[in-house]
This record gives structure tokens, sequence and C-alpha cells, in this order.
């Protein structure tokens, strides 16, 4: 989607917001100590899809922090970067789908699902854990744990609600030739 910088930056202060509303009240805590089952992923995948590799990492630092500091423990850097790195892995997906066209198909749906699994991956398996280790001196087993936790819970819900939310945007968009001139 092309986008001019106002639209990209109200699409990052609304994607933040939002983010930080699912992520600080609709949380499902898992069994795991500090991880929780997200619903704010799926949020951030479409928004990514939609705005691009910038606007996916400042949604998801900017909402993440949000969230971290609400809780008043602080800001845990290693997990905001994650979803930062994440956004900005999701955002690239929009050079390879149509949503901005209004076509999400069942190729566009397997490529979206695609890229948010690896990315997930990356930023739960490898990037949140190493960080934690690196910053926090942070146990190995339990941080890979963690993340392991974290990002398959992540991967279910961006696979429903980020999917999901494509569809519906798609839904509302003409298709391209679809208008027809009057005569």
């Amino acid at each position: 989607m092309k986008n001019n910088s106002v639209k990209t930056i109200v699409a990052i202060g609304i994607g933040a917001a939002l983010f930080f509303v699912l992520g600080r009240f609709v949380a499902i805590p898992s069994p795991v100590p500090n991880t929780n089952i997200s619903s704010q992923y799926g949020l951030l995948a479409f928004m990514a899809a939609m705005f691009g590799p910038v606007a996916g990492a400042l949604i998801g630092l900017i909402g993440h922090a949000l969230i971290d500091f609400s809780y008043g423990w602080g800001i845990w850097w290693s997990w905001v970067i994650a979803s930062a790195c994440f956004g900005a892995m999701m955002g690239l997906v929009s050079k390879r789908i149509r949503l901005a066209d209004g076509e999400f198909t069942g190729k566009d749906i397997a490529i979206f699902n695609l890229y948010q699994v690896v990315a997930h991956i990356l930023a739960w398996g490898l990037i949140a854990p190493v960080l934690d280790i690196v910053m926090y001196a942070e146990p190995a087993n339990k941080v890979f744990v963690q993340g392991l936790v974290g990002g398959l819970a992540n991967i279910v819900t961006t696979a429903i609600i980020g999917t999901l939310l494509c569809i519906a945007y798609a839904a509302t968009k003409p298709k391209k030739g679809s208008l027809k001139e009057e005569k």
C-alpha cells in the first residue's frame, strides 16, 4: 500500500494504542510465569502488512513498552525489541500480498501465515531469549521456555486474529477492475 507519512504516523499511533489495550487488558495468563497468550500480535501483523516495516516496528516497540510500563515492573527491553522486530518482519509481507488492492486469497493467506510463523520463531525463539541472557543475565532454560510458549501462542492467535482482520479489510475494498463506468 502506498502511504503518505501522515497516514503512516496516524496508523502508528492508533496501532500502538490498540496494541497496548489488547496486550494489557485482553491478555490471557499462561502456565509459564511472565508469559501471556496475547491477542495483540494479530493486530500488529495486520497493521504491519498494511503500513510496512517501519510502522510495524514502531507499533510493536511503543505498544509493548507501554504495556510493560503500565504493569509497574519496568520496561523489559529484550521483549520490547522482539515485538518491534516481529512488526518489522511482518511489514515485509506487504510487498508479497495484495491486501491494499482488496485481494486476500488463499495464496495471500498462506504467505501471510508463513511470514508470521517465521517472524514469531525468530522474535520469541531467538531474539527475546538471547537478549534476556545478554541484557539481564537470565537463565537460558527459563527464557527459552518463555519464548517457546509465548511464540507458539502468538503463532496461533496471529493465525486467527491477523488472518481474520486481513480478510475483513480486503472484503471492504473494491477489487481492481470491479467498478464499471456507467454510460
